[in-house]
């Protein structure tokens, strides 16, 4: 057979092999990228309802970090051991009972860490991170 007959003869297959290495490339870079997913909240531990969702029975404690460190519990100024004191008579009344921090972006990362500690060492097993989107 001479090379003129082997160029003019039928295409009798494909092959697939380009197809599969880019499909495989296109699929590894999906799952890498995947883990970069940014999450904007603290996921915590809830429980399993066995029927639908019921409504809180009290509202959350909201404390808030202001500018320069200023504790707030339900928009009142407080400290730590007033803060303490507030947590515990919530716990002692409703062991459900769920918290919300905020903190000033000026505040450093620690103070928010150990505000958080104190929220759980107060028995709060609920508690939520309060989170702007940026523009």
């Amino acid at each position: 057979m001479s090379t003129a007959d082997a160029e003019d003869a039928e295409l009798t297959g494909i092959n697939v092999t380009p197809l599969v290495d880019i499909v495989l490339v296109l699929l590894i870079i999906f799952l890498v990228t995947a883990n970069f997913v940014v999450r904007e909240t603290i996921e915590v531990d809830v429980p399993a309802a066995a029927k639908g969702p019921s409504a809180p029975t009290t509202p959350p404690l909201m404390i808030s970090l202001g500018p320069g460190g200023v504790l707030f519990l339900d928009g009142v100024a407080v400290d730590d051991g007033s803060l303490r004191l507030a947590l515990a008579r919530a716990v002692a009344q409703d062991r459900e009972v769920r918290a919300v921090v905020a903190a000033d972006p000026s505040i450093e990362y620690a103070r928010v860490v150990r505000l958080v500690d104190l929220v759980k060492a107060a028995g709060v097993a609920r508690f939520a991170l309060n989170l702007s989107r940026s523009p």
